[in-house]
């Protein structure tokens, strides 16, 4: 089939200042570090959550291999692209069906989408750099791509809609640095990133072709990196004293909940979250990351 990829027309609007105070969520937080044979990898990264529970991720700080994690059987099922050096396994929907990237042996980083076994490459057209990051129950995904080999900036956002086998890119004002997209939901609402010209990041959500840019108050740079059905987003914010913690942004009522691991004060990232509310992500400093799932206390 051929491939399309016409660009996205989109308007401006930006949400940055508190509201007033609400009632924030509890969460019951609980760490996970990859297991395999008796053995634990100090670096493990929870990437997506699907309704079921299933969460998709990696681990290995050095050499990258993906997984699926059932929160509640606690088991890992291995998942790396065949033939590959490295692989990520970053979304997941409802139906099993898992996005990421693998890293080739002669070093390009592709996208990939996996169901039932079967692998399947997604990446736009001529280009060496791809990274699926989300994907929501209606075949669609969602990332980057890059015309350098390293992946290095500009980034190009776009959407990948499997029944057409067309790309969407997105065209995003003053991103000079790039622009990535993080997630997508199941009425096509899409997040993500955004680098200005003055490399600062902004978190940005488009919803029926409105992009309103996502700035956690008072930070030096903001991600936005998952979202669910219920209109709610996640990711992360540096505060001005250099420190990153996860966010909660609520849409309909445009507030912000901070969210720090208890364990990972000041090093948390949010990078996903499901229809129940529930979050994954991971702490600390590179080589030891730790994932984690909060549970909202009822």
């Amino acid at each position: 089939m051929k491939l399309k990829y016409p660009v996205l027309a989109l308007i401006l609007a930006v949400v940055g200042c508190l509201t007033s105070a609400f009632a924030q969520v509890d969460y019951n937080f609980q760490t996970v570090k990859y297991r395999s044979n008796g053995a634990t990898d100090e670096f493990t990264q929870l990437l997506g959550i699907n309704n079921a529970g299933i969460i998709a991720g990696y681990h290995g700080a050095s050499i990258n291999k993906g997984f699926t994690y059932d929160m509640s059987t606690k088991q890992f099922f291995n998942e790396n692209y065949p033939g590959s050096a490295q692989t990520q396994v970053i979304g997941i929907n409802n139906l099993g069906k898992t996005v990421g990237f693998y890293i080739t042996t002669n070093g390009e980083t592709r996208g990939f989408q996996h169901n039932n076994g079967t692998y399947f490459n997604s990446n736009f057209p001529g280009t060496p750099f791809n990274q699926l990051l989300g994907q929501n129950d209606q075949v669609q995904s969602v990332g980057y791509y890059s015309t350098n080999t390293d992946g290095t900036a500009p980034d190009h956002a776009y959407i990948y809609d499997e029944n057409a086998g067309a790309f969407e890119l997105f065209v995003l004002p003053n991103s000079n640095g790039g622009a990535q997209a993080t997630g997508i939901n199941n009425s096509g609402q899409v997040c993500g990133f955004v680098i200005d010209n003055k490399n600062v990041m902004h978190g940005w959500l488009e919803i029926f072709g409105t992009i309103t840019i996502l700035n956690y108050p008072e930070s030096t740079g903001t991600q936005a990196l998952g979202l669910n059905n219920k209109g709610q987003v996640v990711g992360s914010y540096t505060d001005i004293a250099g420190n990153t913690h996860g966010f909660v942004y609520y849409v309909t009522t445009k507030k912000w909940q901070s969210v720090d691991e208890p364990d990972g004060l000041n090093t948390t990232i949010v990078n996903g979250i499901n229809d129940n509310g529930v979050l994954v992500g991971f702490f600390g400093t590179t080589p030891v990351n730790t994932g984690f799932i909060a549970t909202p206390q009822k």
